[in-house]
This record gives structure tokens, sequence and C-alpha cells, in this order.
């Protein structure tokens, strides 16, 4: 099946949301949650899995649904589709800080694998799969485990990064390494593997994790500065331990550092 030929918009810097233009009978499917906004005359749907099995009977559908639980993602997507007459909108907001990468899978090989969270809503008929990772290594200390995402089809997708987003595109056997929380996704020629950063002093007192994620060209890549994970465990750190104190700031007075500039509450 063939995906819908959709048309968009990104709005904002920090706190992105795409708009998406439907023609009638067009419609995109989404994750469960991300939805912001939509015109009337648009029809919405919960379906098992992407909806692509949904004329493959019970079996079919469960497949389907099955594959979204060994990514972490919920068993259900919500299909928005266009039952009026002419132009409907449609926006879904991203879930963190960061950018929305729109991915033309017609130009990229119809194939392109990311991190399990990464993907936000796509065209109908864009299938959104399982990506096994076949090594040991890469399975056990690639950040992503040993499934990712894979959005397979000719249609638009959708992708979250966290911060900034920068896009590499790597010439044949060219090596890009990469702090393995900071891949968001890449092409389907992209050979990812990881490797140990090595030295007693870097692996002790580094602070950078034991592996590189290594991208291996041909192909192209994305990468985010900010992953959540990271921005979570710094929150994390930060958080209050007992009651409704709070850490200094950085500050070796703490609470005392808080009353000196300005942090007064008790």
């Amino acid at each position: 099946m063939n995906a819908h030929e959709i048309d968009f918009h990104i709005h904002g810097e920090e706190m992105q949301y795409v708009e998406i233009e439907l023609d009638p009978q067009e419609g995109v499917v989404a994750e469960s949650g991300s939805f912001m906004m939509m015109t009337d005359g648009i029809k919405m749907d919960t379906i098992f899995g992407d909806g692509s099995n949904q004329d493959e009977g019970i079996l079919g559908k469960l497949f389907s649904a099955g594959k979204r639980l060994l990514t972490g993602e919920s068993l259900f997507m919500t299909v928005f589709s266009n039952i009026g007459q002419g132009k409907k909108h449609v926006s879904f907001a991203a879930p963190y800080p960061g950018q929305i990468i729109p991915i033309d899978l017609s130009e990229l090989g119809g194939k392109f694998v990311c991190q399990k969270d990464a993907f936000l809503c796509a065209a109908k008929g864009v299938t959104v799969g399982i990506e096994f990772s076949k090594k040991l290594g890469r399975g056990l200390f690639g950040g992503e485990g040993f499934i990712m995402q894979k959005l397979e089809g000719d249609g638009l997708a959708f992708v979250h990064a966290g911060g900034n987003m920068s896009k590499k595109v790597l010439k044949e056997g060219e090596v890009l390494k990469v702090d393995t929380g900071c891949v968001v996704g890449f092409t389907k020629d992209v050979n990812y593997d990881i490797e140990f950063v090595g030295g007693i002093k870097n692996t002790v007192f580094g602070g950078e994790g034991l592996f590189f994620a290594t991208l291996k060209g041909p192909g192209t890549v994305y990468v985010q500065s900010l992953p959540f994970s990271r921005l979570a465990g710094r929150v994390l750190a930060l958080a209050p331990r007992t009651g409704n104190k709070t850490r200094g700031e950085g500050s070796i007075l703490g609470g005392i550092g808080d009353i000196l500039d300005g942090d007064n509450r008790i």
C-alpha cells in the first residue's frame, strides 16, 4: 500500500509541533498521546499497531500490536482521517524540548531506523516495525538495546530529537563516533556498532560511559544534543531528597546560599 501524500508545516523553535494538511480521504497515523488539535471534519480511530495489518485478520492485527510491545510502546495507535470536504488540519506536539524532523522515506531507500521513542507520526501507509540488533555487543551496550524502531514505506514520517539535531551525511567508509544515547536514527545502509572507549582514565574517570556508538557510511545519520535520559538524570540528581529542601544549585553553602541569592523559601 502506497503511503498517503501529505503536506505539513512545523511550528516553533524549542517546543515544536507539526501541523499536517490532509486532503479528503487522506490520513495520518500517530503515537498515542501526541495529538494536539484538529479541525472539524477529521475522524479519529484507535487501532492495533500501525494499521499495516488491518486487512490480515485478527492474527495480523495482534502481530502488528505485539511488535510495538517489544519496543516499549503502547499496543494502540491513532489514525486521523479527513472525511469531510476540502483540506483539513491536524497537529501533533513534541513530548519534550527539541526538534521535529521530517523523514521522506521515498528519498531514503524506503527504510529508516530510529530509537524506540523517537517516532511521532507518519502518513497512513507507512509501516512502524522493529529492528533487531544482530550483534550481542551492540544490544547489550549500545544504549538502545537489542530493539529499535524501523519506519518503512514511501511516505513522510516525523521523528523527534531532544535539544538540537545534527544531520550527518557519511561517505563510503566514513565513520562517525557518537555517544550511545545521542543517536536518533540512520538510513538502512549505515553500519551501526559500538566501540570501547579504551584507557583506564577514560573508563574510570571520563564520565562519558564505556562505549561509543560507531556509524559507518554510506548513509545519513541524525544525532541529538540532549537525549531525554540525560535531561531526566540531571533533573533527578537535583531533585529534593527529603521534604521541601532544595540543593543549593551547585553552591557548597546549600540552603544558606539560597537565602543569600534571594531564594529564601523555607
